[in-house]
Formats: structure tokens, sequence, C-alpha cells
């Protein structure tokens, strides 16, 4: 009998608009190089970027939130092992999987710390360094909790890992690394890029829909843009997002050379077109898919230590990372006009997909480790005694909020 893994998303995946949307496709690839047969459901709406699941033989369902159809639904599917996407998904149907499967395996895919994202936003509101204070917000401690109640989290970044094991002392049985799974770059694709002498202009992308991105354009336009526009005057800034919104497109100047170009349908062209990425966030977590894509595209990239982190570990970077307005602009006009730099640059980004985000370096450890949790699952959860007493309270009260408002709403 086939292995089923049941995907509960907080949106549906939209590769071309987010690096969710793609880090969500390769978790799914992963389950089903393992065997799995693989059920995606979510109560959100589908857009007209939302991927197509059944291309991939993917069986999609439209659930509800606040319902007990949900209950009968994951009953008679019976999966082997629940992914819940983003904490969120965990706190509305975790409670709901334990009761009716409660020897499912449960696994959290974080996509990112969103507490330490939280924390570093407010941080710059405020000015200040990042503290521990800044760090035990209200997102935090759900998340965390959140973490606690599954068998497994899956962490894209080790820096992130670091933090929740070492400011809050989380055991790291609970914790898994698992970043980017990507096919290694071959000299053929390599020798078919644009070379430095066929490409101009900068870029930046991101979904203009997550509030770090649109900090990220905010800080180019103000701060750092006017600096290299004064001593390249000809040169363009193309800024690549999904849903545009009238505060987005009003930043648009073409006499600046700032120019909202919007939803990019094929990235890797408009990448490959571009000479340099720029990557100024100022706050964050997780791993930057726009990194990625340059590195793909052979575009080297100018970042904040925001973006960069997590990314590049012991290997060259590939790039500069500057979090100073005037360096930043000094780094990018430098990559823009040396092509000795950029090359090696560029030949610096290969090497970290090839050596950092192979994905054959992690199908099997990851096979392994599903497989041993699996059997060895109540003695797991022996040990992740907080977790334990997590379903035993605050579940209770999700539970019984849910079912207050299923039957306000009946």
């Amino acid at each position: 009998m086939k292995k089923k893994l049941l995907v509960i998303g907080f949106v549906w995946p939209e590769p071309k608009s987010s690096a969710a949307g793609s880090r969500m496709l390769q978790l799914i690839t992963q389950f089903q190089y393992q065997g799995y047969e693989v059920t995606f459901c979510s109560a959100a709406k589908t857009s007209d970027n939302t991927f197509d699941l059944n291309s991939i033989n993917v069986t999609t369902k439209s659930i509800v939130l606040n319902d007990s159809s949900f209950d009968a639904f994951v009953q008679e599917l019976r999966p082997d092992v629940v992914l819940f996407d983003r904490f969120m998904s965990e706190e509305q149907y975790g409670w709901r999987v334990a009761e009716q499967c409660p020897n499912t395996l449960r696994v959290l895919d974080t996509e990112d710390f969103h507490g330490l994202r939280k924390a570093r936003e407010e941080a710059l509101k405020q000015n200040e360094e990042v503290t521990l204070m800044h760090l035990q917000n209200a997102i935090t401690k759900r998340e965390i909790a959140s973490i606690y109640r599954c068998d497994l989290s899956i962490m894209i970044s080790q820096a992130e890992i670091d933090i929740l094991t070492n400011q809050f002392k989380i055991d790291k049985s609970l914790l898994y690394y698992l970043p980017f799974l990507l096919e290694p770059i071959s000299e053929d694709h390599i020798q078919e890029l644009p070379t430095f002498e066929a490409r101009q202009h900068f870029i930046t992308i991101g979904n203009f829909l997550h509030a770090p991105n649109y900090d990220a354009i905010l800080y180019l336009r103000q701060s750092i843009w006017p600096l290299i526009k004064k001593q390249l005057p000809k040169a363009e800034l193309h800024i690549y997002g999904a849903y545009e919104s009238q505060k987005v497109l009003q930043l648009n100047n073409k006499k600046e050379g700032f120019l909202i170009k919007g939803f990019a349908e094929d990235v890797n062209i408009v990448m490959q077109n571009a000479k340099v990425c720029f990557a100024s966030l100022r706050f964050g977590a997780g791993l930057k898919g726009k990194l990625v894509d340059a590195m793909q595209n052979g575009t080297p990239c100018v970042m904040t230590s925001i973006a960069s982190e997590g990314m590049f570990g012991e290997f060259e970077e590939n790039g500069f990372i500057e979090d100073n307005p005037e360096d930043f602009a000094k780094k990018a006009i430098l990559l823009y006009n040396n092509s000795d730099i950029w090359k090696h640059k560029q030949q610096a980004g290969f090497e970290v997909l090839n050596q950092r985000f192979n994905r054959l370096d992690f199908e099997e450890a990851f096979l392994t480790h599903i497989k041993s949790l699996r059997i060895n699952l109540d003695q797991h959860r022996q040990y992740n005694f907080i977790g334990l007493l997590l379903m035993h309270q605050t579940m209770q009260s999700t539970k019984y909020m849910s079912k207050w408002i299923e039957a306000k709403n009946s």
C-alpha cells in the first residue's frame, strides 16, 4: 500500500510569485521521491498565478476553516505524514489531525522564522539593534508553540536553527535543516548564459505583498539609487514582482531610470538580461529566492547582511555584502563596470549552488530521517514533553474556539 502525504497549505503554491511557492514544490518532490502519494489542500483562494499541482500528480482539495468537514476528510484519507505549510496552518488544523489521525507524523514547514522577521521589522522601526526582547514577540511565541506541537520542523536556514537552539533552547531533535533543493548548474548551462558585455542595467525582484520587499524598494529609491544614478546616468533599475499595488506603481520614475516592471512571466529571462541584482532587504528571515534566481542565471549581486544570511556558509558570496548605502552603491558600480570582478563573482555563485544546495546531497538523509521518525514516533514524542503539554493545553483552547466559530456560523 502506498504511503500518503497530506499538505495543508496556508496558500496555494505560486512558484512564479514567491520563493515560498518554489520551496513547496521542492518539498512535494522530495516526498514523491520517497514513494508518497501527495494530496494538497488549502482554505485559501486560487489566483491566476497558482501552480497546476495536478500536472505533477498531486491531488488537490479545497477545505474550509473552522469546519468539521475537514475531520471526515482527513479520517478517510488516513495520511501517514501531514505537512503544515507555516505555523498558521498548524494552529488551525493541528488539533484536528491529532484527534483524527493520532499516529500520523506531523511535520511543520516553517518557510522561514516569522518571529525573527517580525523582531527585525520592529527593531528597524525603532532604529535599534535586535535584542531578545524584540525576539520574544507574539509571533515568535505562537511559532515556537507550533514547533513543539509538531514532531519535526523543517528549517531552511542554519542561522535560524542556531537562534532557536541557542536563544530559545529548543532541542535539535525537533528541527531539521533542509535548504533550497536545486539542480546542479552544468557547464553547458553556464556557456549558454549572456556575457558581461551582452547585459545591461540593474534588477531587483520580489513579491510586492511581502513587507520586506516593499521596504527594500523604498530603501533603494531613497538612499541607494540616487548615488548610483549620479555615477551611471544611463543605467536603469528594473523592479519586478507580483501583485504591484498603487503605492508601488507610484514609485515608478522613468526620468530617473527607476522602473516598476511588475510581474515577471519568466524570471530567468529578465535576470539574464541584467548585469547586477540588488537584494537590499533591511529585515526578513529565511533564505532569499532572489539570490538563488540571480546565481542560477549568472547575475552577481549586491546585498545586505540580512539578505545574505544563511546563504553562503564558508563559500565566497556571488557579489558584495554591504549595509551602508554609500558602500552598497560603490560596490554596485564596481560590479557594473569591472568585467573581471563580475566574472569572478558569477563563478562564485555557481560554486555556492552546486556545493550548498545540490538536492542530491540531501535526498537520502531526509528520506532516512522521515522513515526513522515514523518507526520511532511514540518514543520521539515521549522525549518532547513540552509538546505533549502544549497539545493538552493550548490546542484545547484552539479546538473549542474553532468549534464555537463553527456553531456560530451554522
